[in-house]
């Protein structure tokens, strides 16, 4: 089993795409792999359900033939922070339902891709932490680093996060989200010297591009 959990220096910065582009990688390398988000905030309703574009996009990544209900269990209608999001719709996000739905995926996969909501230390809920559920499910992380001004800081702040909660960093994933950022590679230079953990993929800025294509900027290894 090749488990993973993507989260993020921020929000929009690259984490699904991120993670699509894991999945694609892990499948042309001949493994069974499925997308999962747990938690999604900002749905739209189809055909009576909450759904979540990211949630779809990871489904759409992974294997054929996984209800979105397991890829996505707790899907919000407003688009906030999800202990905000949940509390509009009076329900609470709880570990047992995420644990039950990955263990269903688990079983039909040879990896389980699974993506956090903004960064790190976003909160699921008043009593549940990322941490809690990386923790609950012995998951390696994975952190995307939004390639613009400011990322130094806030990669290595993330990774000293991660680290302080007892979690393993098994590698970044750098992704271009501001075309005009100034001296990237330098950038790029300085985070693999200073981030404790392998870079696994450089992903260019390419909006609207098919995650498959990006596969190929990934070097994932064989164990984490």
């Amino acid at each position: 089993m090749f488990p993973l959990y993507v989260t993020g220096t921020d929000t929009g910065i690259g984490k699904t795409l991120s993670s699509c582009a894991l999945l694609h990688a892990l499948r042309a390398g001949g493994l069974r792999a499925i997308g999962m988000k747990p938690v999604a905030s900002g749905c739209m309703r189809v055909d009576g359900e909450w759904r979540n574009e990211d949630a779809l996009a990871l489904q759409a990544a992974g294997e054929a033939g996984i209800a979105y209900v397991d890829v996505n269990p707790f899907a919000l209608e407003h688009p906030l922070a999800p202990e905000l999001a949940a509390r509009d719709a009076g329900i609470e996000v709880e570990l047992p339902p995420i644990l039950a739905a990955h263990a269903r995926l688990a079983a039909r996969a040879d990896a389980v891709v699974m993506e956090g909501v903004g960064g790190w230390a976003a909160p699921l809920s008043a009593t549940l932490t990322q941490a809690d559920l990386v923790h609950a499910l012995r998951l390696p992380v994975v952190l995307v680093v939004g390639l613009r001004l400011g990322c130094l800081s806030h990669a290595l702040l993330s990774a000293r996060a991660i680290a302080a909660d007892g979690v393993q960093l098994a590698g970044w994933i750098a992704s271009h989200v501001d075309p005009a950022m100034e001296r990237v590679e330098d950038n790029i230079v300085m985070l693999r010297e200073r981030l404790p953990a392998p870079c696994w993929g450089v992903l260019p800025h390419a909006p609207g591009v098919d995650p498959a294509l990006l596969a190929r900027h990934l070097r994932i290894p064989e164990r984490v």
